[in-house]
């Protein structure tokens, strides 16, 4: 794909690179590698913002980051809604102030939230996204009218708040998280623009999380598989539990396919809050797709009626589940299926999915040979991958790249993709959360065998190590490499290889 100008979007690393190692000296670390990397870059995308040229909106960006890794980070949980509560209440529950669609589920919450936000854009409706993690920068969180906030406004934001913040801190036992701080800006900064709708996704379940002070007028479950079991059960049905906690009074409720068990969770708990209900396979869903260049071509059936031959620019059969859940969810906040029998306009609907991106998922950012990055980080996620690169690439000879974090089901994950990877290279990524390299290693050996098994703990040296074994196939031949296991380790190879 080239841009308007006329330049390939995989041209130009080194000059990315060095750009982006003179302004953001603390990623040395993981550009220190990047000049050996035979590859080719591309232009930062719009939606990953690279870091901010002006110093001083840097520094203060910094200055921001550090303060908000003072506090708890995601993976330190007191299951209570207490302290964003408090924090919404002395702001004046900025979250009351516009209409919110809730997005929970174990995988394609994100991509299904850029789906919900572009279907809404099309429709000239000003909106506010916040999802997590970020793939490369902490303003990727809050977006407004399909654009991360910039630096700038982010760092306003979390400076109009802090005090407030400081005031909870001191009335709480425990002072206000990391997530917790990100969500009352997301919320402050929707109230502010001030946006028509909000798409929020959760951070982790749903009751007890900190999106959950908004009441949604659409709840969207995705689907429910085992993800951090520690936290919120160890079966479907008891992560459904938790994360039902987000359907609320009169709401309508989008589900995705799910398991039965988990179903059967979610319509109880629908029942209960006198909730409307839509279920992907009966009330709406895919009537037909088929692998297009650069994405899939769907027929989806809505609430309303029947969409055909929709452009979707993503890959994969979960991508196009994604795409009914999404489209069922606009449908319901604008009462199609409740108050209106026909379906949204079908030329803004198809030209809104032609327009989505997803960053980090299955995006190819390097040709010859090819390297696609996908941030799965748990088997089911894992195995809708590998199914979507066999459907969706032809390569002979595909090499994984893997750094994973240690509290995710490597084995699992590494089982999924066993059968599509020629060899792997297991490595690790820069977050305090990573599995090591060995380690990793040592769960690979088991699962592929020694001699399919390559070990490399610094990133760039990975990715060198990845591409040189996709160029033994040969420049026309279909080597190729696929980037995997964490949005971390996604979110660094990106950087690594030119993009933002």
């Amino acid at each position: 794909m080239s841009d308007p100008n006329g330049t390939d979007p995989l041209d130009s690393f080194d000059e990315i690179i060095d750009a982006e190692t003179t302004r953001d000296p603390d990623l040395a670390v993981i550009e220190a590698g990047s000049r050996t990397l035979r590859t080719q870059g591309g232009q930062p995308y719009a939606d990953v913002p690279a870091r901010p040229e002006d110093p001083e909106v840097d520094k203060a960006l910094r200055e921001v980051e550090v303060e908000l890794a003072t506090r708890w980070g995601e993976t330190k949980l007191e299951p209570s809604v207490t302290r964003i509560a408090a924090l919404m209440d002395v702001l004046g529950d900025p979250q009351r102030s516009y209409p919110s669609i809730h997005i929970t589920g174990t995988n394609g919450k994100t991509s299904t939230a850029r789906m919900i936000e572009a279907l809404l854009g099309a429709f000239e409706l000003r909106t506010g996204r916040y999802t997590s993690p970020h793939v490369q920068s902490i303003t990727e969180r809050i977006s407004l009218d399909g654009a991360p906030v910039s630096a700038e406004r982010f760092i306003e934001t979390y400076q109009d708040i802090k005090p407030y913040v400081e005031m909870v801190d001191g009335q709480q036992e425990h002072r206000l998280s990391f997530f917790e701080v990100l969500t009352g800006m997301a919320y402050a900064a929707f109230a502010d623009a001030p946006v028509d709708v909000a798409v929020v996704e959760v951070g982790m379940g749903g009751s007890w999380d900190a999106t959950n002070v908004i009441d949604g007028d659409v709840a969207v479950v995705t689907p429910i598989d085992l993800d951090h079991t520690d936290r919120l059960g160890e079966s479907p049905a008891e992560i459904a539990a938790e994360k039902s906690g987000i359907i609320k009074q009169d709401a309508t409720v989008i589900l995705a396919q799910q398991p039965v068990d988990a179903a059967q969770v979610l319509l109880k708990k629908a029942v209960e809050v006198d909730a409307t209900v839509a279920r992907e396979g009966l009330e709406f869903g895919v009537v037909a797709r088929q692998v297009a260049v650069g994405g899939q071509l769907l027929t989806l059936r809505g609430l309303g009626g029947e969409y055909p031959e929709m452009y979707l620019p993503l890959h994969g059969a979960h991508q196009a589940h994604n795409a009914a859940v999404a489209l069922a969810a606009v449908e319901a906040f604008f009462g199609v299926g409740a108050q209106r029998a026909e379906p949204l306009d079908i030329d803004t609907v198809r030209k809104a999915f032609a327009a989505v991106s997803s960053p980090g998922r299955l995006e190819v950012v390097r040709r010859s040979p090819t390297v696609v990055l996908d941030a799965a980080h748990n088997p089911a996620g894992a195995e809708a991958t590998a199914e979507a690169v066999r459907e969706a690439f032809d390569f002979t000879r595909l090499i994984g790249v893997v750094g994973a974090s240690g509290d995710k089901n490597v084995r699992g994950l590494l089982e999924a993709f066993e059968p599509i990877f020629a060899e792997v290279v297991v490595t690790q990524n820069s977050s305090h959360r990573a599995m090591d390299a060995d380690e990793l290693a040592a769960i690979a050996v088991e699962v592929f065998g020694d001699e399919r098994v390559q070990v490399e703990p610094r990133l760039p040296d990975a990715l060198e190590a990845a591409i040189t074994l996709a160029e033994e196939e040969g420049e026309f031949a279909g080597g190729g490499v696929l980037v995997t296991g964490s949005v971390i380790t996604v979110g660094e190879a990106r950087l690594l290889l030119g993009k933002g």
